[in-house]
């Protein structure tokens, strides 16, 4: 089975930008340039004011972003 975080990264990779929920409710918009993945299962998203540090277990769902 793959791990949400092996999913994150090669979605990621292939669509350019995610969007995470976290299981607090926070949403977070990922892309390839401000995120890097660390150690399974952190992930670093460098925002535009702050640093998050993401547990990928944490994550309730995320979804892809797509033109129609």
């Amino acid at each position: 089975m793959t791990s949400t975080y092996q999913r994150l990264e090669d979605d990621l990779e292939e669509k350019g930008e995610i969007m995470v929920k976290l299981a607090g409710g926070e949403e977070l918009e990922l892309h390839t340039h401000n995120v890097e993945f660390e150690e399974e299962p952190y992930i670093r998203i460098d925002a535009d004011d702050q640093v998050h540090w993401v547990d990928a277990s944490k994550i309730a769902h995320y979804w892809i972003h797509e033109e129609l």
